[in-house]
């Protein structure tokens, strides 16, 4: 059967990479997939890349990583929790099982009779997302914070740039400068 990891991935970093090895270490019969949340969502602080930029991110690490047995699939938001479980069995091939750390995933798919499994987080302080866009923002290395993959995929798109772009276009809106 499959697992179901699902993430924003804004970027994908070495955490991540390290919890897809994990899940495929424990179950490497079975295949993973990785849901790219917020599909929908880019160009902002919180999300500032899309969908198609996260899954090249995503695939160019696992390619690198040499870690096979994974489907990619971007999830847009419904905005209706109540609903989530059940449109995510209607997009998706199925899954039997759950990777989360997130506490509302965790409780929905449980109510809805799936296995549910917290992986160890890595290095949670060093591998957050929010950390890594607020260094690409101001011009530090995230050399190791990222896979090397990842980083020339950033580097590309000049995230640095656009992080600058989208927090200045921010501050203007609010009337800050």
């Amino acid at each position: 059967m499959r697992g179901l990891l699902v993430g924003r991935f804004q970027p994908f970093h070495s955490g991540h990479l390290g919890l897809v090895r994990a899940i495929r270490a424990e179950a490497p019969a079975r295949e993973l997939l990785i849901g790219i949340g917020s599909a929908e969502q880019s160009y902002t602080a919180e999300n500032p890349f899309t969908a198609g930029e996260r899954f090249e991110m995503i695939s160019a690490a696992l390619r690198e990583a040499k870690l096979g047995g994974v489907t990619i699939v971007p999830i847009p938001d419904i905005q209706r929790h109540a609903l989530w479980v059940r449109y995510l069995e209607a997009l998706l091939p199925p899954f039997d099982r759950i990777y989360t750390n997130n506490p509302l995933t965790r409780l929905l798919f449980e109510r809805a009779g799936y296995v549910v499994e917290s992986p160890a987080l890595v290095d949670r302080g060093r591998f957050e997302g929010a950390k890594i866009r607020a260094r690409l923002a101001a011009g530090v290395s995230v050399r190791g914070r990222v896979p090397p993959a990842v980083e020339r995929a950033l580097r590309a798109l000049d995230a640095a740039g656009r992080l600058r772009a989208i927090g200045s276009a921010a501050l203007r809106r609010s009337g800050r400068r």
